[in-house]
């Protein structure tokens, strides 16, 4: 449950008189009343929970605290009684000392109640002390008349509407105390990052313009604390009367932002304190400059008059005289020329400098943008039009001097390059070439992709009712055949209607071009250039990534926590959590630290990249750990990204994202890796590496996979033993599950389970898990399943997966030669196989999970190639209504018998549409390994596909 700060997010229930505070008990335990209430069952159990946490957080700031419930049940029964405390005891955060339950009055229920505790006392014992009292006058046994409200016939004056306007306006409070928090760090870091002009009246402007402002926060400062003063003042009048229900000491929250609000005052005053003067002596400092150069100049002016006024007086030595005013002079023309020359030169410098440093950030974020580009949404036309439109609008700011080139700008700046700078300027138009090498082959892959025209679906004239069946097989390497009904425009869609035309349709779907966004292929070219820009990106997106995750950990947030200087922003509770708020990301710097050096190693020879990849296998394992982290640490992150901190890092190190985009950079580029290694495969089909790229990408998607089963694994709730002794996942996916018998009468009690129960599935190397997917927890992006342990079915054997074309199909499963456990997919895109055969032989590891086609058979299914796709309408309505086999046969059969693959044995197989074909053989590439043959025998457990 989230942990709600105001009373805005406890849903209205607090303004509803579900609970409320009133008075202390023993101990100062704090007393929160459950009066009579009609709809208290009704109540959803995460809004109870923040109610009760947000009664628990106000008088909490004071360590020890314990809780009294009373529960007043006196016009309810038992069975409210009994689930009420039952949900008290689910979710009440605090820690509850004692729970006084008035009994209903009736005598039929008040009997009722005294035999279900006398049953119950124990249970709840367990969980919380429950007391149960018979009339009003018991209380006082427990709780003074003084602190019991009106209803209970005590003497504590009681308003809950007065409570609630005290309560908005504390938080009112504390929101205003936030927002000049954040209003004088504001103005603190624009004190701080303000630089510092060359004229005298410009650092005057500024320093009025800084006293403005200071003078402004300090006016909304004072207010605030008015404000916080007089609310303190309120409660401190209402704590004397002895029948109050307030309790000063209870509002610690006030007095605490009363107390930080004058450490920011003060903290405030001394910050701009010392600005201020720093800015005065800046000041004095230029002018005592500015004089000191005047000075000179003008006292060799004023020696110059005076010599030519003695020669005017006919001095007697005036030819001396005019010869020293002459050569004085001649030294202040030189210096002036001089100092022109010099300023000349270093401004000239600082332009090509500035020039230099605006490149140099120009190709930093031309990487940074190739590199977060989505990778989903670039394999769609309209994606690539856009990321083409990116691409040509972050081009359109390159820097002038780019386009100018390396010898235009050495001869631009020829008068004051020096080594140093002309070193810098090869280094910077080194980089700029790469930059723009990437960026020409991203265009050139978005480009045709953005131009990919889309074959038309042609339409040909019908075929004769009694067309002969087609001969083809049911798979085939280059196309398969379904069968699917197209209504004319304009009219309904039905299969008795007459005038539903049937036409013959072919559809044509290309497989063979790649699918990664990363491409380097003009008109089929395959040289050696093409593996080595695919290499040169690998190479360069893992240097920014490394780079990436060393800024994050030692330049920034992780190393910042150590230091002293930034110890007062940071939570304590935050410094000792970053293990979780990181996870194992100071590993995988490490990690990729090193296998940066491996990667660039094969720079050269970009077909020994797999070899690397293999070798590093094991070592991949850690992003499971990083991934299972990542909900805890998106907690944590949430709870505290506002903190003053975080901020203070982001703006030291200039970067434009948050933590939180760096926190997710591990999980972006481990999706990447296996779209590079698809380029590297598909440039090198006959070299001499490319079994070790191929098992490199093999490894990359199975750790893909894992990674995402062991995300679903970890929201499994209520299994009592140790998942991890059910072995590794296999697949997991949602059904539709329903149960009905096969054989022998049918139980009236089952009769009910007419509708399909919702389970989410788990196949484990030793079980299969049936849970119930619980509802999300959070808001927008933030919510996050939970599955609710139901049954386990532990069987070893072997598993066996079938191809469940038809979305509306259904799967079988057979337990005890009788009782049929039907299954129905229900994503969208699992027309993959979803039925098992479990048979009580030596169990087959994950390696033997086989992919079938059609019914079961001892010969192994030819394997999808990459080849097109076809798709045919058949035109007879027969064909229309065939299938393969009715559910009776199916059912009839002890074990499967063999049969051969061929359309004479299947004569009436048909496939619902070309759309599943698409997903069916995008599920096709992921799975690999041989065909194994089934072994039939006769099986306790069976699991079967109807088509």
């Amino acid at each position: 449950v989230t942990v709600p700060v105001s009373l805005k997010e406890v849903g209205g229930y607090i303004e509803k008189q579900v609970a409320y505070l009133s008075g202390r008990g023993e101990d100062s335990s704090v007393i929160i009343t459950l009066p009579e209430c009609s709809a208290f069952s009704d109540i959803p159990e995460d809004a109870l929970a923040k109610v009760f946490t947000y009664l628990t957080l106000i008088p909490t700031r004071q360590p020890g605290v314990k809780f009294i419930i009373i529960l007043d049940r006196r016009l309810d029964t038992w069975a409210s009684i009994k689930a009420a405390l039952a949900r008290i005891a689910a979710s009440f955060p605090g820690n509850l000392h004692l729970v006084l339950v008035l009994r209903p009055t009736s005598f039929f229920h008040r009997t009722v109640t005294d035999i279900g505790f006398r049953f119950s006392q124990d249970d709840f014992m367990l969980k919380m002390p429950v007391v149960m009292l018979s009339s009003v006058t018991d209380l006082l046994r427990y709780i003074d008349e003084n602190q019991l409200t009106s209803e209970f016939g005590g003497t504590l004056d009681y308003c809950h509407s007065d409570w609630i306007v005290l309560r908005t306006a504390i938080e009112s409070f504390a929101v205003t105390v936030k927002d000049i928090a954040q209003m004088l760090q504001g103005f603190g870091t624009e004190l701080a990052e303000a630089e510092l002009p060359d004229e005298g009246k410009a650092i005057e402007q500024l320093l009025e313009t800084h006293t403005e402002k200071y003078k402004k926060l300090k006016d909304a400062i004072r207010s605030v604390s008015k404000e916080g003063r007089h609310l303190l003042s309120n409660l401190e009048i209402s704590g004397k009367d002895d029948d109050s229900q307030w309790d000063v000491k209870l509002d610690w929250e006030t007095v605490q932002l009363l107390a930080q609000l004058r450490d920011m005052e003060l903290a405030f005053d001394g910050f701009f304190e010392k600005h201020h003067l720093k800015l005065h002596q800046y000041l004095q400092l230029l002018r005592y400059e500015q004089s000191f150069q005047e000075e000179v100049m003008s006292r060799a002016q004023i020696i110059i008059l005076h010599g030519h006024q003695l020669s005017a007086a006919h001095h007697y030595a005036m030819a001396l005289i005019m010869q020293r005013c002459n050569e004085l002079r001649h030294h202040c023309d030189t210096l002036s020329a001089a100092l022109k020359s010099k300023h000349s030169f270093l401004m000239q410098t600082h332009q090509l400098l500035l020039c230099l440093g605006q490149a140099q950030t120009w190709c930093d974020d031309g990487a940074y943008m190739l590199a977060n580009q989505l990778v989903d949404k670039s394999q769609s036309k309209e994606g690539a039009q856009t990321a083409l439109r990116d691409i040509e609008k972050f081009l359109e700011g390159a820097p002038s001097m780019l386009s100018s080139g390396h010898d235009v700008l050495a001869m631009e700046y020829e008068a004051v390059i020096t080594p140093q700078l002309q070193t810098q300027i090869g280094k910077v138009f080194e980089k700029y070439a790469t930059v723009q090498q990437m960026i020409q082959n991203r265009q050139a892959c978005l480009r045709k992709l953005a131009d990919k025209q889309v074959r038309p679906i042609q339409l040909v004239a019908p075929r004769p009712e009694n067309q002969p069946r087609s001969k083809s097989p049911l798979f085939s390497p280059k196309h398969l055949k379904f069968t699917f009904d197209i209504s004319l425009p304009g009219k309904k869609s039905s299969r008795k209607s007459p005038n539903t035309r049937k036409f013959q349709i072919e559809v044509i779907h290309d497989y063979q071009e790649s699918r990664s966004f990363v491409s380097y292929s003009l008109d089929g070219d395959d040289s050696p250039d093409v593996l080595k820009h695919v290499m040169r990106e690998l190479i360069e997106t893992e240097r920014v990534y490394v780079e990436e995750l060393l800024s994050v950990l030692l330049q920034g947030y992780r190393a910042e926590m150590d230091d002293p200087a930034l110890s007062g922003l940071l939570p304590p509770i935050l410094r000792s959590k970053r293990d979780i708020l990181f996870g194992n990301m100071p590993e995988i710097y490490n990690f990729h630290s090193v296998f940066l050096q491996d990667l660039e190693g094969c720079l050269e020879a970009p077909e020994t990249v797999g070899a690397c990849f293999l070798q590093r296998k094991e070592s991949f394992q850690m992003y499971e750990m990083y991934c299972q982290n990542k909900p805890r640490s998106e907690a944590l992150w949430r709870q505290f990204s506002d903190c003053a901190f975080f901020q203070e890092c982001q703006k030291k190190l200039e970067h434009k994202l948050g933590l939180d985009s760096y926190l997710l950079k591990p999980v972006q580029r481990l999706t990447k890796y296996q779209l590079l290694l698809k380029e590297l495969l598909k440039y090198s089909p006959d070299c001499e590496g490319t079994s070790e790229l191929q098992g490199a990408l093999t490894a990359m998607l199975d750790l893909l996979k894992s990674v995402n089963d062991s995300m679903h694994q970890i929201s499994i709730t209520g299994y009592e033993g140790e998942i991890c002794e059910l072995g590794r996942v296999l697949m997991q996916g949602s059904f539709s599950v329903w149960i009905s018998h096969k054989r022998g009468p049918t139980r009236m009690k089952e009769l009910a389970r007419f509708k399909p129960m919702q389970r989410h599935f788990f196949l484990y190397e030793r079980a299969l898990l049936l849970c119930k997917r619980r509802e999300d927890h959070g808001e927008g992006s933030d919510k996050t399943p939970s599955y609710s342990f139901k049954h386990c079915l532990k069987s070893p054997g072997k598993y066996r997966a079938m191809a469940d074309c038809p979305q509306n199909g259904p799967s079988n499963i057979i337990i005890k030669r009788g009782d049929v456990i039907h299954l129905q997919c229900e994503d969208n895109r699992g027309r993959l196989v979803k039925n098992l055969s479990l048979q009580q032989e030596d169990f087959i590891a994950a390696a033997s999970l086989q992919l079938i086609i059609g019914n079961s058979s001892r010969e192994p299914s030819p394997r999808l190639g990459p080849g097109n796709l076809k798709v045919r309408k058949l035109s007879s309505p027969k064909q229309q209504r065939a299938s393969v086999s009715s559910e009776d046969t199916e059912s009839g059969r002890s074990s499967p018998e063999p049969q051969p693959h061929s359309p004479k044995h299947q004569p009436n197989r048909r496939w619902p549409g070309a759309h599943h074909s698409v997903d069916i053989c995008e599920g096709l590439e992921e799975w690999s390994g041989d065909q194994d043959a089934f072994l039939p025998s006769e099986m306790e457990e069976r699991i079967k596909v109807k088509l």
